[in-house]
């Protein structure tokens, strides 16, 4: 039976342990975001949510509980098989756009393509068609450095996409960019997500509530709202 859930999480917890001392960054954490979905996570910092979306991106494993991604309990699978759903399902974009320094726009989008073990001349065909989609075709040969932030953002948008996942991981994309390229960023994800990709957003600003569905509130490792 194919779930009408993007993720779900089953009382998850995630505990960190620096000497002897415990910490507990999630607390009995359980959600159910539906495919096609628009989530903005949103908490002071320390609240949990880049821990949170560390674990829905298959980056880490929960301490307890259960994390299932489109049906999957990828709770207990294989570095392997973690990898392969990393790959394939789940887009990240960040901050700090976390593009390579040494690569021409084109060829940061084709990356995740490499690990996805696609050839070279259909990398470079879909590197070369979300480039058109995002209006940075004239960009293509440019490194980041020679982009604005906002064109770094894009850039960082399409390699999120390179793979085609069906699951869009945001942690602070706004964060680094000016109130209306901020607008125009979040603009651009709206649009992604009416294509039927489900994101979710983790912010500090209430304002990009508008853009969303649904808001989860965390404090101190859970979810309050």
């Amino acid at each position: 039976m194919i779930s009408e859930f993007a993720i779900e999480t089953n009382s998850v917890t995630k505990v960190y342990m620096s000497g002897k001392q415990e910490f507990k960054a999630l607390k009995n954490i359980t959600i159910k975001i539906k495919k096609g979905d628009f989530i903005a996570i949103m908490g002071p910092s320390g609240s949990g949510k880049s821990t949170l979306m560390n674990l829905l991106g298959c980056l880490d494993r929960p301490t307890n509980g259960e994390i299932i991604l489109e049906g999957e309990n990828i709770t207990r699978i294989n570095d392997n098989r973690l990898a392969d759903i990393r790959c394939n399902k789940v887009g990240f974009i960040f901050q700090t756009f976390n593009l390579i320094p040494t690569m021409n726009a084109l060829k940061n989008i084709a990356l995740p393509m490499t690990f996805g073990r696609i050839n070279k001349s259909s990398r470079e065909k879909a590197a070369i068609d979300l480039l058109k989609k995002f209006s940075l075709e004239n960009w293509a040969n440019h490194r980041p450095s020679e982009l604005s932030g906002g064109q770094q953002q894009r850039v960082a948008i399409a390699r999120a996409l390179a793979n085609n996942p069906s699951i869009i991981l945001a942690d602070e994309p706004t964060g680094n960019l000016d109130s209306e390229t901020g607008q125009q960023v979040m603009k651009l994800l709206s649009s992604i997500n009416k294509e039927g990709k489900t994101i979710l957003l983790v912010t500090h600003d209430s304002s990009l509530k508008k853009y969303t569905n649904k808001v989860i509130n965390m404090i101190d490792g859970k979810i309050v709202g």
